[in-house]
């Protein structure tokens, strides 16, 4: 369940704020004047969800240069390349 709280909460009880945060591994909505103006997570959280957006864009942009190539690599073509550039 979401948790959301007044933005008044990020100075009033910042302590209890981030033990949430942390212990619930949940992100917290803040508001101002009853509508949404930020969200505030844990640092773990915010890697992991980073990571993903990274391995996303990398996934869109592997899609976007096969539509431009029509080069198809079998799994043993693209491992013998990797290993060629490891190995020297």
């Amino acid at each position: 369940m979401l948790s959301i709280r007044p933005i008044s909460d990020l100075r009033n009880r910042f302590s209890e704020v981030e033990e949430e945060i942390n212990k619930k591994s949940k992100p917290i909505i803040f508001t101002t004047n009853g509508q949404a103006s930020m969200v505030t997570m844990s640092f773990d959280k915010f890697s992991k969800m980073a990571h993903l957006d990274y391995i996303e864009r990398a996934l869109d942009e592997a899609d976007s240069y096969a539509k431009r190539h029509s080069e198809n690599l079998t799994h043993k073509d693209v491992f013998s390349k990797i290993n060629a550039k490891v190995n020297g």
